[in-house]
């Protein structure tokens, strides 16, 4: 199951590469160094191996980064995700919260200004962009009325975290999970549904910064929705239990990217989700033993 998240992820890899260059192979470099690293120094310890799920926390980690990161941050968050995500836990299949998410947000509130405003014109292998570094992504262009170019959001030419802007890829990815049943469509589609839902009753209800399809294709929903939602450690077990979990997740994150500071809502999203996903799982039982019975 994990080699079949790495493998979708290698076109994305590549894309993100095309698009930055350099920049994606140092911070992934630093990420897998860093994060097998700590895995292995906690495993040794308790006389047990390294797991292949540690290269899916790094891989998904890295893809979330901004292009010009710092690297020292970088790795500050893997290890952080790594350790205080996974580790303490006990390690593989015991973890409460997704490692990669763990990760990217207490970077992400502890360095805002880099982690918000690390962003680069994508351009070939990073030439084109390479000095022009700048905060206006999707996101915070539509939060003062300017929608971006929805050809430019499909086709991931635009600025945002390394993985997140291969929309087209990340969609391939989702077919190639589902049918080799390594992902629940359940989750992806109450998260996305859930989401478009929320963004068009905001959007026709006056909120002009929350036009549905353009909010989908911005910013990182439909990544998370494919590689972190699907999740088959935190997030929830039970059939229902996934549809609810989606639904958790679409809804926290169309909340906090249109109301909140923050413009963009996927990792506090994905771990309110992670909370609540034993919660879920319960009431699916329960809803099904009453409809059982009735």
């Amino acid at each position: 199951m994990m080699r079949r998240v790495l493998y979708s992820l290698i076109p994305i890899f590549l894309f993100s590469i095309y698009l930055y260059g350099w920049r994606v192979l140092a911070i992934g470099a630093v990420v897998f160094t860093a994060g097998i690293l700590t895995e292995y120094l906690f495993m040794k310890q308790r006389k047990q191996k390294v797991s292949e799920a540690v290269l899916v926390s790094c891989a998904l980690y890295t893809l979330s980064m901004p292009p010009v990161v710092p690297l020292w941050i970088a790795a500050i968050g893997i290890i952080f995700g790594i350790l205080f995500g996974k580790s303490i836990y006990g390690g593989f299949g015991r973890n409460v919260f997704n490692p990669a998410i763990t990760g990217r947000l207490f970077i992400y509130i502890t360095f805002p200004t880099v982690m918000t405003g690390g962003w680069m014109l994508p351009g070939n292998f990073g030439t084109l962009g390479a000095d022009a570094v700048t905060s206006a992504t999707p996101l915070e262009m539509m939060r003062v009325g300017n929608i971006p170019s929805l050809l430019d959001l499909l086709t991931g030419l635009r600025m945002g975290a390394l993985g997140e802007s291969a929309i087209i890829l990340i969609l391939l990815a989702a077919v190639y999970l589902i049918y080799t049943k390594t992902a629940s469509w359940k989750s992806i589609l109450s998260t996305v549904v859930s989401f478009l839902v929320l963004q068009s009753v905001l959007f026709y209800s006056g909120i002009i910064s929350a036009p549905p399809l353009e909010s989908l294709l911005a910013g990182s929903i439909l990544f998370i929705a494919v590689f972190m939602v699907t999740d088959p450690i935190s997030s929830a077990k039970k059939p229902l239990g996934q549809i609810l979990y989606g639904i958790v997740v679409g809804v926290s994150l169309a909340l906090i990217r249109d109301f909140s500071l923050f413009p963009e809502g996927a990792s506090f999203a994905i771990l309110m989700g992670n909370m609540f996903a034993p919660l879920l799982d319960e009431l699916a039982v329960k809803l099904k033993k009453k409809a059982v019975k009735k």
